[in-house]
């Protein structure tokens, strides 16, 4: 309750409002003066298949885990706004939390929200898998072995919870029907598809190229270095991400450029579409429109 109570103080707070804006408007420009030169026409072709992929194909991928009646529109607006908070937070921990405070708002039970963002997110990493699948064989083996071993303590440390503190894991209410799981995959495979159209732009941006499932492969190797947390751009993840397109043959300057690039644009359409939305949806709290 505790945790709670603190987002949404967090997010109805003007101070933490102001600090959000100086930061989602600091981090582009202190990185990209320190950025090579870069041409911007190939990172705006990655940027728009991109925002398609993260807030149209994502919020749909989620509704269709999800019970309820909620619409399409309610869905992008949670999850644009989620995204700005997640990248607020160390490990976009704040995007989690604040769909599940969206879906309990709306009535649906705690454990029904739980497994809606689980199985979201396992439906996105069973996509990006499959992915990861198609371009291993272009992966040094040296950055597969970790993230084969990680996945296997992860696993085993969910099991042994299981087994001893089964309290702390939510009651499971019906999981999503098998056509809702596919349609899921589909939307996710759409989405890992715009990854990969941004990272080829911002690769491109800096003069170099490689193949688009490389590129995929190289990515969902760094994902894994996502379970130590980080701020947007200066995170395990980037770096990892950072080494892998080093392995596959991007000079370090343009390896490190290309993914500076790549946080720092995340922070315009987050802006834009979540900060708009968080701002609609705090005007209609205020005058009564809807619950807290």
């Amino acid at each position: 309750m505790g945790l709670r109570a603190t987002l949404h103080r967090a997010v109805h707070s003007r101070t933490v409002l102001v600090l959000g804006v100086l930061v989602t408007l600091a981090v582009p420009v202190f990185t990209l003066p320190s950025l090579p030169q870069v041409a911007m026409w190939p990172v705006v072709l990655g940027l728009v298949p991109w925002i398609v992929g993260k807030y149209v194909l994502c919020p749909l991928r989620w509704r269709a885990l999800t019970e309820g009646d909620l619409g399409r529109w309610w869905h992008m607006r949670a999850y644009a706004e989620s995204e700005l908070l997640g990248l607020l937070t160390p490990g976009h921990v704040g995007a989690d939390l604040w769909r599940l405070r969206r879906l309990t708002r709306t009535g649906l039970d705690r454990s029904a929200a739980l497994v809606s963002v689980g199985m979201d997110r396992v439906v996105g990493a069973i996509g990006l898998a499959v992915f990861v699948g198609f371009a291993g064989a272009a992966l040094p083996v040296h950055l597969l072995l970790p993230a084969l071993g990680i996945l296997v303590i992860g696993g085993a440390a969910l099991l042994v919870v299981r087994k001893v503190r089964p309290q702390w894991l939510p009651e499971r209410p019906h999981l999503p029907a098998p056509r809702q799981l596919a349609l899921g995959l589909l939307l996710s495979a759409g989405y890992q598809l715009s990854i990969a159209a941004l990272l080829l732009g911002t690769i491109a941006a800096t003069g170099h190229g490689l193949h688009p499932l490389s590129v995929l492969g190289a990515f969902g190797a760094s994902q894994l270095a996502g379970a130590v947390p980080g701020p947007n751009g200066a995170s395990p993840r980037d770096a990892a991400l950072v080494v892998a397109l080093a392995a596959l043959g991007i000079p370090l300057v343009a390896a490190v450029a290309a993914v500076a690039l790549k946080a720092a644009i995340a922070w315009l359409p987050a802006l834009t579409l979540g900060g708009a939305s968080l701002f609609m949806t705090r005007r209609s709290h205020k005058a009564g429109l809807v619950p807290a």
